[in-house]
């Protein structure tokens, strides 16, 4: 069915008047379309992934290859959805340099810095709002499952994406540890 904005009212579920490419800690929710279960298996409270899984979590990690002002937190790839804290952040330079006082292990076993001492580059270039790079995640992802699957025009994703800004640092914690446990809850959901 065609979009007809007389009968279907899709209102935006983003906060109205903020800047989504500023600096900022994010927690994202993003799920597949119908909820399928491409990406693998919850045993014993871990994930085993798929090879859909495998290009998902790739996937996700090349944003911060890719776009030199993300960093990527805590995630973790479930069997029909990601959650994960997508940092945007001023201070890191292109060639990947900074200073990091403390790190710490995520369940995907990479290191990850938690402060960040770089001073605010002189001239950033436009960076993408979380939106776009979420967009970008969801059609690199879609491209190389499909080719795998050989399905050219099946969508994975759903439409949207949820979305919430972390204000401090207890709510990234909080957040942290949900992400952390997801697996192990995943049976009582």
């Amino acid at each position: 069915m065609k979009y007809n904005p007389g009968v279907h009212h899709r209102r935006s579920i983003r906060l109205k008047n903020y800047d989504y490419s500023r600096p900022g800690f994010y927690f994202v929710t993003i799920c597949t379309k119908n909820r399928e279960c491409l990406f693998g298996e919850i045993e014993n409270g871990e994930i085993k992934l798929t090879q859909f899984g495998e290009i998902a979590r790739n996937t996700w990690e090349w944003l911060e290859k890719q776009y030199y002002y993300v960093v990527l937190d805590t995630f973790v790839i479930m069997p029909n959805h990601l959650h994960g804290v997508l940092i945007i952040d001023d201070h890191r330079r292109r060639d990947g340099s900074r200073t990091i006082p403390t790190t710490r292990t995520i369940p995907t076993t990479r290191t990850i810095p938690t402060t960040m001492t770089i001073p605010t580059m002189n001239n950033p270039e436009k960076r993408k709002p979380l939106g776009r790079l979420i967009g970008a995640f969801k059609t690199v992802s879609t491209k190389y499952i499909n080719l795998l699957r050989n399905t050219p025009t099946q969508q994975i994703w759903q439409h949207n994406y949820y979305e919430h800004i972390i204000r401090n640092n207890q709510s990234l914690k909080r957040i942290r540890n949900y992400i952390v446990n997801n697996p192990m809850n995943w049976k009582f959901k």
